[in-house]
């Protein structure tokens, strides 16, 4: 009786810490001046800088998602144009392209990744996020509020 008690006790206090709002804080790169909203209490892990361009990485504790903020040259291309350089996949389930932005989103493995970059001039300004595709739905508000949040100096 005591083992389930616990055991009862222990998933309603994980339900409870879900259930917490994120606790955000506006980033800046610094070299661009573009800006976006994370949640702290979600990405607690510092993944150092991206492998280009200016920004920072950040993991979940357990590292079963990613956050990437990044700005890297436009190449002088507008975001069609960007987009079809980088060679995207041809199984995107989701893709929105306008002269300021793109957004793309699919499946990979057993994870969602979700890619939106606003351009102003020189930069393509993106946030990068990858997070398991079974958690969907507790992400679905998170992702929203960090794409809704980019935002580009011009």
């Amino acid at each position: 009786m005591q083992y389930r008690l616990s055991a009862l006790i222990l998933a309603l206090s994980c339900i409870a810490a879900a259930a917490q709002p994120a606790s955000w804080r506006r980033y800046v790169v610094p070299e661009t001046g573009a800006s976006v909203d994370i949640p702290l209490s979600i990405f607690t892990e510092d993944a150092g800088k991206p492998e280009t361009g200016y920004g920072a990485r950040f993991l979940t504790s357990d590292r079963r998602a990613n956050l990437t903020v990044q700005s890297v040259s436009n190449e002088g291309l507008a975001p069609a144009r960007f987009f079809a350089a980088k060679n995207p996949p041809s199984d995107i389930v989701y893709k929105k392209i306008t002269d300021r932005f793109f957004v793309a989103s699919s499946f990979h493995n057993d994870m969602i990744w979700y890619n939106r970059c606003d351009f102003a001039g020189p930069y393509a300004n993106c946030v990068l996020i990858n997070y398991p595709a079974a958690e969907k739905r507790q992400w679905d508000s998170i992702v929203t509020r960090i794409s809704n949040t980019l935002a580009s100096q011009r």
